[in-house]
């Protein structure tokens, strides 16, 4: 299975790519991801837990981070054991570029499987994927930029009897640290 697709990203190049070498953000953007541990330099173990038609599974697995070109480009790619349901496994390449309303991102991403979940059929299986990356990358999307709602909410200053912006989502977080 091989898709890819872009992303328009609020947020300045450096601040994506940091969210791309963050586990945490990683773990709150992979679907079903129940853990996530490690860092970019060392790989990433995960858990990862999905249905794809009647198959559910466990997947316990490794996301490392390759082709490390420093705020342009790296390459995604994990692959994960289901036990009796099979295995996952694919890549991403993922590049970055300056836009008018802040990153560009670009994905390519190649994806497989073996086992039962092959026996689901293409179909199943290509759209089980291409719903993952999309959900993946728009989930990406959300977490950088925070919640579009949220950038117009202010929050009660106790103190001085004002309001201040409220400080959410990732970029919020890493703008003000």
């Amino acid at each position: 299975m091989h898709m890819n697709d872009t992303k328009e990203i609020a947020a300045p190049r450096d601040v994506v790519w940091r969210a791309l070498l963050d586990p945490e953000v990683l773990k709150e953007c992979v679907p079903g991801c129940q853990e996530m541990s490690g860092s970019a330099e060392e790989g990433f173990e995960a858990t990862v837990v999905q249905k794809v038609g009647p198959v559910k599974a466990t997947f316990k697995g490794a996301v490392t981070i390759s082709d490390i070109v420093e705020l342009e480009s790296l390459t995604l790619t994990g692959e994960g054991k289901g036990g009796a349901a099979g295995f996952a496994k694919g890549g991403a390449k993922v590049t970055l570029a300056d836009s008018e309303t802040g990153t560009l991102l670009s994905y390519d991403v190649d994806a497989k499987v073996g086992g039962k979940l092959a026996q689901l059929g293409s179909r199943i299986i290509d759209g089980f994927a291409k719903k993952m990356a999309e959900q993946f990358f728009s989930r990406f999307k959300e977490v950088v930029e925070g919640p579009a709602a949220e950038e117009d909410d202010v929050a009660p200053d106790a103190e001085a009897g004002e309001e201040a912006p409220k400080k959410k989502g990732w970029l919020k977080r890493m703008v003000s640290s």
